[in-house]
């Protein structure tokens, strides 16, 4: 009996041409406390060599590893899931958490010091085994913050930088970041904080916490104060460092002064001149305030003794009454 020709064309093309074709992509599993974990069946299908043939599905798809069900890392290091293969003889040991896990840099913001990056890839270097760290010292999500007392203590990154293990918790810059500081000061300029240069002197312990909080200061302290040891004053006393009561112009700025003199002309007044001679107490503040003075004094009144009459009077320097021609342009 023959078969008509279209019955054999349709049995042709079901022998020839697969009922179904498998899709089969990555899928990214979601852990609690350790990121996304995607899995690649790309990878794991990929032929080694031509001798080598592809993994059957079945070689992962077995009592092991079953449909929708999550496992353990405590269970895969039994062998269930992934560590049917990965036990460091078949494929890399489960133990090589990064090859699957991705890590980053963290930061973690501290009100007081400002942001302290923690990386991943730096301590990965000294020790690729992440189970130094995880779960023992910290837990694989983010932990709650713990204080430099405690860290001095053991915890957390103390764990580690004790100065033996690893650098010292008192080398604060190395995870702390330190900036110049500028502080407003209406009287006399702004006056700038360089923390590059004192921290080369000294520890950063030596001053923070017990002269200055961690924090910046919310509120002024007078020269009156620092000259009694407040602030500043606990090191620039004479002794550890050069004295708040003189050399005002290492830390306060100095500008020449130009003062508009309408019918003699304007009068040029130099700090630099100054300051070579005479030492900044002796005219702030007894006979000059600190900021500039908004009242104009009249030459009748310095010839009294006042503002420049003070020491412009012919026995510590020229008199105002006479060598106009110096300070005022004529």
């Amino acid at each position: 009996m023959k078969l008509p020709w279209k019955v054999l064309t349709a049995a042709l093309i079901c022998c020839t041409v697969p009922a179904v074709a498998l899709d089969i992509k990555d899928v990214t599993f979601k852990t609690e406390n350790a990121g996304k974990v995607v899995f690649s069946h790309a990878v794991h299908l990929k032929k080694k060599s031509e001798k080598t043939p592809n993994i059957s599905c079945k070689a992962c798809h077995n009592d092991a590893m079953k449909k929708g069900e999550r496992y353990t890392m405590a269970q895969m290091e039994k062998g269930k899931s992934c560590g049917l293969c990965h036990n460091g003889k078949k494929a890399f040991a489960l133990a090589k958490c990064t090859a699957c896990h991705k890590v980053k840099d963290v930061t973690f913001k501290v009100k007081q010091t400002g942001p302290v990056l923690f990386k991943h890839s730096v301590h990965l270097e000294k020790d690729p085994q992440c189970n130094t760290c995880h779960t023992g010292i910290f837990k694989t999500a983010t932990s709650p913050p713990v204080s430099m007392a405690a860290m001095e203590k053991g915890k957390s990154c103390g764990a580690c930088h004790n100065g033996k293990k690893a650098f010292a918790l008192s080398a604060c810059t190395k995870c702390h970041p330190v900036k110049e500081l500028n502080f407003s000061v209406k009287a006399t300029g702004d006056v700038p904080f360089s923390h590059k240069i004192h921290v080369d002197l000294y520890k950063c312990g030596e001053c923070h916490t017990k002269v200055f909080p961690a924090a910046r200061s919310k509120g002024a302290v007078s020269m009156a104060e620092m000259e009694k040891g407040k602030s500043c004053g606990v090191c620039h006393d004479g002794k550890s460092a050069f004295t708040v009561k003189e050399n005002c112009a290492k830390c306060h700025p100095i500008k020449e002064l130009n003062f508009v003199v309408k019918d003699a002309g304007d009068v040029a007044f130099s700090h630099k001149s100054h300051t070579g001679l005479y030492k900044c107490g002796e005219c702030h503040t007894k006979i000059f305030a600190a900021a500039r003075a908004k009242t104009a004094i009249s030459m009748a009144e310095m010839e009294k003794g006042k503002s420049c009459g003070a020491c412009h009077d012919g026995k510590a320097a020229f008199t105002v009454k006479e060598n106009c021609g110096t300070c005022h342009k004529m």
